[in-house]
């Protein structure tokens, strides 16, 4: 199972990463191969120069310039503060090809809710789950949404689509009926520039009022102690 706990001092992992550029590529260049650094400072990536030459891209970002970030399990996508000069300013995104998902414990403890998981997760120990489908714009994809002690899955085929949330990742739930259930997370809308994320299911299998309560009193539990765990750090740094 993918844990979540808090980061020990010095650690570090370096990859092999293919870095696709959002810029207007060169005939034959829309990617880049390089080394990608993930340490308790932040996340570095530097171009493997050629003939001895100084790599032609080399950025580092510190946590706290990091808007969101997703992985995925073949490649992750970097959401930064900068402007992006060829997309009219909009905030810049970094696209880097591999399999980074060793590094989940870290990048979730340094994150929090601005890491956005879209991986597997076969050995979660549910509470309960169910059978559901999720509404996109255009269809819809199939799986199951399982629900552990401390995480939610959204286990599906659709690799793009799977999800892995902590209950603090999980702003509110609601239900209209008992074969509905959706959940709104702090993941960026990509349609909605600035909103929440939701992930709307029809279930597959009615849902159980008391079950509905218990999801319910996790996420409120969860969300006071993220609201205490900020006050205590905002007091420990005065």
């Amino acid at each position: 199972m993918f844990a979540a706990p808090a980061a020990f001092p010095q650690q570090q992992f370096r990859y092999e990463a293919w870095h696709r550029h959002s810029r207007p590529p060169l005939v034959g260049k829309s990617r880049a191969a390089g080394t990608l650094l993930i340490t308790d400072e932040g996340i570095s990536f530097a171009e493997t120069g050629k003939n001895g030459k100084e790599p032609a891209h080399k950025w580092h970002w510190a946590y706290e310039e990091i808007q969101q970030l997703e992985l995925f399990p073949k490649h992750m996508r970097l959401l930064t503060y900068q402007d992006d000069k060829w997309k009219l300013g909009a905030d810049r995104r970094y696209r880097f090809d591999g399999d980074f998902t060793g590094a989940y414990p870290l990048l979730k403890a340094r994150l929090g809710n601005r890491l956005v998981a879209a991986l597997p997760i076969k050995d979660l120990k549910a509470e309960w789950e169910i059978p559901v489908k999720h509404l996109l714009r255009f269809g819809g994809t199939h799986g199951v949404l399982r629900f552990g002690e401390d995480q939610v899955a959204y286990i599906t085929d659709k690799e793009d689509d799977m999800r892995i949330w902590s209950y603090s990742d999980i702003e509110s739930v609601s239900s209209s009926d008992p074969y509905q259930l959706t959940i709104t997370t702090y993941e960026k809308a990509a349609l909605h520039y600035g909103n929440r994320k939701s992930f709307n299911f029809q279930l597959k299998k009615r849902l159980d009022e008391a079950r509905y309560n218990r999801l319910h009193r996790k996420i409120n539990q969860a969300q006071g102690l993220q609201i205490l765990e900020t006050y205590h750090e905002r007091n420990t740094e005065e």
